[in-house]
C-alpha cells in the first residue's frame, strides 16, 4: 500500500485519492493498525496485557473511535463535521448492510461478525460527536450521565463483546467504569475544555455552590469552585468503587487492564484533592512512575486473588 495511504482522519477526508482508494482486508487491517499505533495517546491502545488474538480486533475498533473522535473535533467547522459525522453513520449502516470500502469498516466488518457485535455502541458513539457540535454546557447530571452514556459507556460495551462478554450485569458494571473515567477526565481537562467553549461540571452544581459560571469561564478559583469541585470528585469515586467489582468476573488479563485504568482514574481523583481542587491552576497528570507503580500493584492485586 503507498505511503500516502496512511492519513489521518482530517486529512483522509481531504484527499480524493485517497477516499477513492480500493483497500484489501489486509491493507485495511494495516491502515487499522497503523492509525491505532502512531498517535498520542496516554495508555497504548492495544495493552501488552491484552491477547495476541484480539490485537487486530482492538485496533479496528479503535479506528472506528479515531475516525468518529477527530471528524467531531479535528475539522474545525460545526457543519462540516456534522455532515462528515452523517457520512460516517451512513457507512456504518453500510458495514451492517456487508457493504464495506472504507478502510475502517472493511477491517472492521470480519470484527463485528467475528465477535457478533451489535450496531447500537458504533452508532452511539457517532450520536455522542454530533451532540458535541451542538451542545457545550450541560444542565445537570442526568443531563451530563445522558452523553456519558453515548459518548464514554459504549466504548467498555465494545471491550466487553471483543472479550466475549455481552450480559447486562458486566455491562452495567462497565458502564460505571467508563463514565467514571470520563468524569475524571473532564475534571482533569477543565481549563482544556474551556479552550474548547466547553463546561462538563453541570451547571446545577456550580449554582448549588455559587459558583457563578462567568467565574469559571474567567478561571477565577473560588471557595465556591473548591466545593463544587469536592462534590463532582465524590460523584466520580462513587462510580469507580461502584465499577471495580467488575475486575473480578472477566478473564485475567482483562481484569488487569480494567483494574489499572479504574486505579488510573482515581489516581487523577487523588490529585485533584492533593492540590485543593484547583484545576485551573494546574492541570493534574500521572507520571511515568506513577502509571508503572499502579501497574505493579494492579498485578500484586492479581496475584494475590489468584492465590486467594
Amino acid at each position: 500500500m503507498p505511503a500516502d495511504a496512511f492519513l489521518a482522519p482530517a486529512d483522509f477526508v481531504k484527499s480524493p485519492e485517497a477516499l477513492a482508494r480500493p483497500f484489501s482486508l489486509h491493507d485495511a487491517q494495516a491502515y487499522t493498525r497503523w492509525l491505532a499505533t502512531h498517535h498520542y495517546e496516554n495508555f497504548h491502545v492495544v495493552s501488552f496485557l491484552l491477547p495476541k488474538r484480539l490485537h487486530q480486533d482492538f485496533y479496528n475498533v479503535y479506528a472506528f473511535c479515531r475516525w468518529a473522535d477527530d471528524l467531531g473535533d479535528e475539522i474545525g467547522d460545526p457543519a462540516e463535521s456534522l455532515r462528515l459525522l452523517a457520512w460516517w453513520n451512513a457507512e456504518l449502516d453500510a458495514m451492517y448492510r456487508g457493504r464495506a470500502s472504507h478502510p475502517v469498516f472493511v477491517a472492521l466488518l470480519p470484527t463485528v461478525e467475528r465477535h457478533s457485535i451489535p450496531r447500537d455502541p458504533f452508532a452511539h458513539l457517532i450520536g455522542a460527536f454530533v451532540q458535541d457540535q451542538t451542545v457545550n454546557r450541560y444542565r445537570d447530571w442526568d443531563h451530563l450521565f445522558d452523553y456519558c452514556r453515548r459518548s464514554a459507556n459504549p466504548v467498555g460495551r465494545l471491550v466487553l463483546y471483543l472479550c466475549g462478554y455481552s450480559d447486562a450485569a458486566r455491562q452495567r458494571l462497565s458502564d460505571a467504569t467508563c463514565t467514571a473515567l470520563q468524569l475524571a477526565n473532564f475534571w482533569q481537562d477543565v481549563t482544556v475544555d474551556l479552550l474548547k467553549d466547553r463546561v462538563y461540571l453541570p451547571l446545577d452544581l456550580l449554582r448549588r455552590h455559587s459558583c457563578p459560571l462567568e467565574d469559571l469561564e474567567a478561571r477565577r478559583f473560588t471557595p465556591a469552585f473548591r466545593d463544587a469541585m469536592r462534590e463532582a470528585v465524590a460523584k466520580a469515586r462513587g462510580l469507580f468503587l461502584e465499577g471495580l467489582p467488575l475486575c473480578g468476573m472477566v478473564e485475567r488479563r482483562l481484569s488487569l487492564d480494567l483494574d489499572l485504568f479504574s486505579r488510573g482514574g482515581l489516581r487523577i481523583l487523588e490529585k485533584i484533592e492533593a492540590q485543593d481542587y484547583n484545576v485551573l491552576a494546574a492541570r493534574p497528570a500521572i507520571s511515568k512512575a506513577e502509571r508503572v507503580r499502579l501497574l505493579l500493584a494492579s498485578l500484586a492485586r492479581a496475584a494475590f486473588l489468584r492465590a486467594a
